[in-house]
This record gives C-alpha cells, structure tokens and sequence, in this order.
C-alpha cells in the first residue's frame, strides 16, 4: 500500500512542477536539445518483485503455495545521451539498483518457509528516447529499450535451499519501458520518469535435489516490477 501512495505522490508532485514549468513565460535552456551528446546522472526508487510460473510436474507438490513480498529499494547511476534525430535519442544508463525480497512458502512450516533474497544489481539498460515537440519548458516523452543486469548476490554457485540459500542466476536480461517528461530550469534540465522493467530469461538456479519443496514447483521465475527514475542533465 505505502509503494502506491509513494507512485500517487510523485505523479501528483511532477504534475504540479510542469504545470509551473509550462507557466513561465522565459524559456531556459533554449539551446540544449541541439547538444549532440550529454551526460548526466540520476536517483530513483524501485518496487521490483519476482513474477512466478508454477509446474505442474511433481504430483507431490501441487498444493505448493508461494507469494513474494517486496520492499521498496534504491537506484542511482550515470547517463550518457546521443541525440540521434530532433526527437530521438539514444540512452545508456549504467547504474546500480539494490532491492530486497521475501519468498513466503506457505506449504511449508517454520524457518523453511521464509526466504530473504538481497540484491544488488548492475544496471546496465540502453534505450530509445522518443519525445514530443518542445513546449516552453516541457517535453514528454516514452522509452524502451534492453539491459544487462549482473546481480552480485546471486549466490549463484554457493549452497542450495537445503542450507537456506535461495538461488538466482547472476546475469540476466530485462526489458523495459517508460513514461516521463523533460523539466527545463535555470540550471539543468530534470527528467522524471515512470518505468516498468521485466525479465527475459530465467532467473531461478534449481536445488541439487530435483524435487526440492522450494525450486521444484517454480518452472519460471523472473524480475518484474516499476521504479521512478529522478534524472539530472
């Protein structure tokens, strides 16, 4: 509930600074968007949590019941901006994103049916940007593009479940895509945006058992989640 209140105020908070924005009669930073490149960096939040497809495969565990809990976590990187066209752009992103989960097994009894998975992952996205024509001092715009994401607490190769460890891969691939606009000020240019990011491949590393209660009912596991990206250019 706290991480939707914390979307509706921002939404609500970057409304109201382009509305003043879209107010003033002086145009700043007129000749910015004519830079051929860019660089700048930004701070963000993130609600990123697992999506789950189950398997039906092992008759043993089909009351298996999973639910992932999330906490809201952090970003910040760098930004380095190619203009490509008057209203496209290329973006690499590189940054850090840290976040934490908890996978609640409630099949299971006690301490076996709670997982804390930490993350700390190198955020590497590289997106089109495609904005509209400039109006006064705003510019909306939307995003897309693929990241490499290396996760640093993966414990990818250490103990499985069996000796509480939940395991994910290190090195994954997302997809992403947002909304934003472009706020010129006196002094730079801010950007905030809304983003959703999804997994491409599998990020679950298997128990050594092949019918572990905590892997062997998940066929599918993948980061999916939103985060506000506050960008500084």
């Amino acid at each position: 509930m706290i991480h939707k209140k914390i979307l509706i105020f921002s939404f609500l908070f970057f409304t109201a600074l382009a509305f003043y924005a879209q107010k003033e009669r002086v145009e700043y930073l007129p000749t910015f968007d004519k830079k051929r490149i860019h660089y700048g960096f930004y701070l963000g939040l993130n609600n990123n949590g697992y999506k789950l497809n189950f398997t039906n495969d092992i008759p043993d565990l089909d009351n298996a019941n999973i639910i992932v809990n999330t906490t809201a976590g952090f970003n910040v990187g760098l930004i380095g901006d190619l203009r490509l066209h008057e209203n496209l752009n290329l973006r690499f992103e590189p940054g850090l994103m840290t976040n934490s989960k908890t996978i609640n097994y409630n099949h299971l009894m006690g301490d076996d049916g709670v997982r804390e998975v930490n993350s700390t992952f190198l955020h590497m996205p590289l997106l089109l940007k495609f904005s509209t024509d400039r109006h006064k001092n705003i510019r909306p715009y939307v995003l897309g593009g693929l990241s490499y994401d290396f996760n640093f607490s993966s414990e990818e190769d250490g103990d499985d479940n069996s000796q509480g460890q939940f395991r994910t891969t290190s090195s994954n691939f997302m997809y992403e895509v947002g909304v934003g606009i472009d706020i010129y000020l006196y002094f730079f240019k801010f950007s905030p945006s809304i983003r959703g990011i999804f997994a491409i491949n599998n990020e679950l590393v298997n128990d050594n058992d092949p019918n572990s209660q905590w892997t062997a009912p998940i066929n599918h596991l993948g980061t999916r989640g939103v985060f506000i990206s506050l960008a500084f250019e």
